[in-house]
């Protein structure tokens, strides 16, 4: 959502952190563009002239660090403010209160309150062993209530029973005695939406909130109706009063303006995020790690985090064990290629690491995009389980089948089939060292296969994070920046030529990211 924003801001902050000293007028240059480009990007007018206001008073009289450059300076106060604008430290949902917490969902049709509704749901139950009851209070949209009971049933979390005839404000009544009766924690009430704001809806809103006396109300808001979400926020928080804000459709193209405005604007926590379609994709949102984000410095902590909670433990020991013999099949290199892409595929990852958020462009000219993943399972897919374990047996007859199978052709299968040959061999080789330093060799030496060769020089520092806790986590991300890999544009220098991937890339150290790769061993277990 934050690319072209990311793309203006860094190459505006990436004109200054070069230059040894900055004038007032080199400041109020880059603080104009700064200006248009979050105007460009949809963020309202007073947040845009408050938060240039601050920088300008900050970057002004600013007492320059020896060690630090002017423009590394300023970098470093846009961050600050920009966390400001996002709401400084991260807000999750409340429960603290007594059981049942009743949640109490608000927006317009077509929002999405209903899926975010069942994500929430499905995300208190299984991280925080929560029992939930899902009610929906949507009388007029027709299958609206069978669609949360679906919902509910796909996720495995309780919904109330339908009753034709009642009104939402009873259904809201029943909904809270029959968790109280069943031994609930929370009560999640998905209330109805129109298509814009009128005043029977906040009537009923109001309504709804008396009768249910909700802990939680929080505003479902589509990200990409840039100002008018600021502004229905600020209406249902002025009629209703809500305690936080849900954005969905974070991952679509949009400009971002309203996630950026509407904490500013509101006063109101952003606590949580739609980042896909799936029931897992819903994030907590952290303000400092958004924030890194746009202005290109990667947010290793949310890396992490994502691949924990992907990777499975039982496939990732069973492949250590095999990888310590030295064996390395087809199976298994498309097991790894699986777990990339449900880590967000290899544009997600980039995202997240420092200095690489600007890669994308090149990644695709090099044609390495997340097709490539793929087209690659589908070739190995194509294939029969002997062929899978024994690539030897895949002569010219074979591979003639396997290419109109997968609908490729030889050459990208010969392709897949070097990429495997070369691994397999670093197994052999690696096969009588210690796990640790497997586990680290093999992080490079896949990433090198993959097309990304300099990127095996991120696995010399890298601890296990099978028992690292948050604090460390978050220390991992300052390491970083500290590491030069916070600026704008910094970070992964040396792009070559690209033959066949983007293997020109540096050696840049990149402390934090795990004794291994998607699928190894070095990650915490799925919770």
């Amino acid at each position: 959502m934050f690319e072209n924003l990311q793309d203006r801001l860094g190459s505006i902050l990436n004109g200054l952190t070069g230059r040894g000293a900055l004038s007032e007028a080199d400041v109020s240059a880059a603080l104009r563009e700064v200006r248009r480009a979050l105007l460009e990007a949809d963020v309202a007018l007073d947040v845009v002239r408050s938060f240039t206001d601050r920088v300008r008073e900050k970057a002004v009289g600013a007492e320059i660090l020896k060690s630090i450059k002017p423009g590394q300076m300023v970098v470093k106060i846009v961050h600050d403010e920009l966390i400001e604008m996002l709401g400084g430290e991260g807000v999750g949902i409340d429960l603290h209160a007594p059981a049942p917490v009743v949640v109490m969902m608000v927006g317009l049709q077509g929002s999405g309150k209903t899926t975010t509704s069942a994500k929430i749901a499905h995300r208190l139950s299984t991280r925080e062993k929560k029992k939930v009851l899902m009610a929906s209070l949507d009388t007029r949209r027709p299958a609206a209530q069978e669609q949360l009971r679906q919902l509910g049933a796909q996720a495995n979390i309780d919904t109330l029973p339908v009753i034709s005839g009642q009104s939402p404000t009873d259904i809201a009544a029943r909904a809270v005695q029959a968790a109280k009766l069943g031994g609930h924690d929370v009560v999640i009430l998905d209330t109805a939406g129109r298509t814009h704001i009128d005043e029977p809806l906040m009537v009923e809103m109001a309504d709804i909130k008396k009768r249910s006396n909700p802990h939680e109300i929080l505003l479902v808001a589509d990200s990409l109706t840039g100002q008018d979400a600021v502004n229905l926020a600020r209406s249902f928080d002025e009629r209703v009063g809500i305690t936080g804000l849900v954005l969905t459709r974070m991952d679509g193209d949009g400009r971002g303006g309203a996630a950026l405005s509407m904490r500013a604007v509101t006063g109101k926590p952003i606590k949580l995020i739609g980042v896909g379609e799936k029931m897992s994709e819903l994030e907590e949102f952290h303000p400092r790690r958004i924030a890194d984000r746009i202005l290109g410095m990667g947010d290793i902590v949310s890396l992490v985090e994502r691949a924990s909670e992907n990777i499975d433990a039982e496939k990732a020991a069973a492949m250590a064990a095999k990888m310590a013999k030295g064996k390395f099949d087809l199976d298994d290199l498309a097991d790894q290629l699986r777990q990339m892409q449900k880590m967000g595929g290899m544009g997600g990852i980039m995202g997240m690491m420092p200095g690489m958020a600007g890669m994308k462009d090149k990644m695709a000219a090099a044609g390495l995009d997340d097709k490539l993943f793929g087209r690659q399972i589908a070739i190995i897919q194509s294939m029969t389980k002997a062929e899978r374990t024994n690539p030897d047996l895949l002569k010219h007859s074979r591979k003639k089948r396997i290419a109109a199978g997968s609908g490729t052709d030889a050459a990208a299968i010969n392709k897949l089939l070097k990429m495997h040959r070369q691994m397999a061999d670093m197994m052999k080789m690696m096969g009588g060292k210690g796990k640790g330093g497997m586990m680290k060799q093999m992080m490079g030496g896949l990433a090198g296969k993959m097309g990304l060769g300099g990127m095996g020089g991120m696995a010399g520092s890298m601890p296990d994070l099978s028992n690292i806790d948050p604090r460390q986590l978050e220390a991992l991300q300052k390491q970083a920046e500290a590491a030069g890999l916070g600026k704008p544009g910094g970070g992964m220098p040396g792009l070559g030529g690209l033959p066949g991937g983007l293997s020109g890339l540096g050696g840049a150290k990149l402390p934090g990211l795990g004794g291994g790769f998607p699928g190894l061993p070095g990650l915490p277990k799925k919770k």
